[in-house]
């Protein structure tokens, strides 16, 4: 296993939407393991194929992990096939680090897709799962928590990022 780069916005592979996963393979599982070890690395509760540079729908969570009570959940092709009302919240990405903002969100979803041995899989979610499901299939539609604000919020944000990465790079 690896600990893969996160991509970080303004990174072009975040902005595109993701494919259908066509083969469940061996370089399939090895990029599932990779991202589930860099997932607890960063340390995240999701990631999305997309954050690592490919442009899969594929995504791994574990909510649990951080208070003991571990649930990892991955998920191929994953879509929503159910929502419920919309709650607001606060959110941080592992692709716009440093940044927290608050994201309208259902408070319960469903979602349909595959487990990574290729069985179909149905998932009901409310609270945080709910939450972490959406933010990383927003991911595989190329939409980051920055395109979830309002349009003059946005774009102040985006320009502190792209100003801050400029410092970095002359570090």
């Amino acid at each position: 296993m690896a600990i893969l780069e996160i991509r970080k916005f303004p990174d072009e592979v975040l902005k595109r939407k993701a494919l259908p996963v066509e083969d469940i393979n061996g370089g399939l599982q090895k990029l599932i393991d990779d991202m589930i070890e860099t997932m607890y690395a960063a340390p995240g509760i999701g990631l999305a194929a997309p954050q690592v540079g490919v442009s899969k729908r594929l995504i791994v969570l574990d909510v649990g992990y951080k208070d003991g009570s571990s649930s990892l959940l991955t998920i191929i092709n994953p879509e929503l096939i159910l929502t419920d009302e919309l709650i607001d919240s606060e959110e941080g990405c592992l692709s716009v680090p440093g940044h927290v903002v608050n994201v309208k969100r259902s408070a319960r979803v469903a979602v349909r897709g595959l487990d990574r041995n290729g069985k179909p899989l149905e998932i009901e979610a409310e609270g945080l799962l709910a939450r972490a499901l959406q933010h990383e299939i927003d991911h595989l539609e190329g939409i980051l928590i920055l395109d979830r604000l309002g349009p003059f919020r946005r774009e102040l944000l985006k320009k502190r990022i792209l100003k801050e990465r400029r410092l970095e790079a002359q570090r």
